[in-house]
């Protein structure tokens, strides 16, 4: 691919603004060059760019792609049902929405018009459950090679506590994930990501076969839930007698690694806090989805005292939005209930390189380190006539950054490039 060069406002983190107070990189009139889908340069707008193919996004701000770090493809078209709570709504959505993916038809319709509102949003990487249905996962996958975009997925694994119609056996799900390694991790842009729902919705023997997959493949993910509902505890307590907590269940099989993503981890004491710490696992960070369905408020500064990487993500259905920027939304309004504040700095590092973190990935994507996969997002910063006067009002880039956060949305995003072709542009 030719050599470009994107004009505007820029923005990025070089680390954790929590811990690291410079790690904000602001450049009120930059470029970011981009030659064969990977950053070459970020500098200061000079006229020695002035002779190069330039695209010139006026009033506009480019920051890296947004990572999504759980999502559920599946739960697309039931986003936004109302009523009760976690294992409730489970029951009276979810479910007979994913038994709807046992039809092919449904999956390959499915998948590119979720990676189309991902895009659409500015996401650009995201860690995704697709259902029990092993084609769910293929067409997923099939999607995101067509799009050439880095998506780390797998099938749902459940063989009890569920539905007779979603439920596979430990076996079963073993091959069906096996096959899917093989034929899908690392080609392209993707990652398998060995996907047990909870623990309660699996066997210990397909808890152990999940644990051997992990541990005969180095380089794919775990991705599940963790003590999000006081029912769903509750439960796994009950499956699970002989374990003291929740995050024991997952210990026990050899599921809580530095290369496992545990979706909310709200209710979880000091102790599964100081072990997810010493294990290096991630956590999820799924607010509008914790909001809707009340299951709780995330402590961000337990995760930050034992050193716990966390990454931002919309959940859905239980969100309500597959913005990233709608989440930042969420994840202040959770800290400032807590007594915590999240500036926007911290915001957009959750929801870029604190993302890529969690996922592992921060050697490829995250922030415009030369050598960086060119996953970038174009943001308009008068999308809507609140925005334009508030940022026009703007003391700061943090005060700029933070307007976004609070006032965006998709209509905020013009375009979204991944690996430096345009994939989406608002129209």
């Amino acid at each position: 691919m030719a050599r470009q060069v994107h004009r505007a406002a820029i923005f990025h983190l070089r680390g954790d603004p929590g811990h690291d107070r410079g790690a904000a990189h602001y450049v009120d009139d930059g470029a970011l060059v981009v030659e064969n889908g990977h950053v070459i340069e970020l500098a200061p707008w000079s006229d020695r760019f002035a002779g190069e193919q330039v695209t010139h996004h006026r009033n506009a701000l480019i920051v890296p792609g947004f990572v999504d770090c759980h999502v559920h493809y599946p739960q697309i078209d039931m986003i936004a049902s109302p009523g009760g709570q976690l294992l409730d709504w489970l029951k009276d959505y979810t479910f007979p929405s994913e038994a709807r993916f046992a039809d092919p038809k449904v999956a390959a319709e499915a998948a590119p018009f979720f990676l189309e509102q991902l895009l659409r949003n500015g996401t650009t990487t995201a860690l995704v459950f697709a259902t029990v249905h092993k084609h769910s996962a293929e067409a997923l996958f099939e999607a995101a090679l067509a799009r050439n975009m880095r998506i780390a997925a797998g099938k749902v694994l459940m063989d009890r506590n569920c539905p007779e119609d979603l439920r596979d056996t430990a076996e079963t799900g073993h091959a069906d994930s096996a096959d899917l390694i093989r034929r899908y991790h690392g080609k392209g842009r993707l990652t398998y990501a060995i996907t047990p729902r909870f623990a309660a919705s699996s066997t210990e023997r397909q808890l152990a076969l999940a644990a051997q997959l992990l541990a005969e493949n180095p380089g794919v993910l775990l991705q599940t839930h963790l003590s999000e509902n006081g029912a769903e505890i509750d439960l796994v307590r009950a499956t699970y007698p002989d374990c003291v907590d929740y995050l024991e269940v997952y210990e026990k099989f050899g599921l809580a690694t530095d290369r496992s993503v545990f979706a909310h981890g709200i209710h979880l004491s000091s102790e599964e806090w100081r072990r997810m710490g010493v294990r290096g696992s991630a956590v999820a960070f799924c607010p509008t989805s914790n909001l809707f369905l009340g299951s709780g408020l995330f402590n961000l500064a337990a995760a930050d005292r034992e050193h716990v990487r966390v990454g931002l993500a919309t959940d859905v259905g239980a969100g309500t939005s597959l913005s990233q920027l709608a989440s930042m939304n969420g994840a202040y309004k959770v800290a400032q209930l807590q007594k915590q504040t999240l500036d926007a700095f911290r915001l957009f590092y959750l929801a870029t390189l604190g993302g890529a973190r969690a996922l592992g990935m921060d050697d490829r994507i995250g922030n415009f380190a030369p050598g960086k996969e060119a996953d970038f997002v174009v943001l308009d910063l008068a999308a809507t006539p609140l925005l334009a006067r508030r940022v026009a009002h703007a003391k700061s880039a943090a005060d700029r950054l933070f307007a976004l956060a609070m006032l965006g949305d998709d209509r905020a995003v013009a375009h979204t490039y991944v690996m430096g072709e345009r994939a989406y542009s608002r129209r």
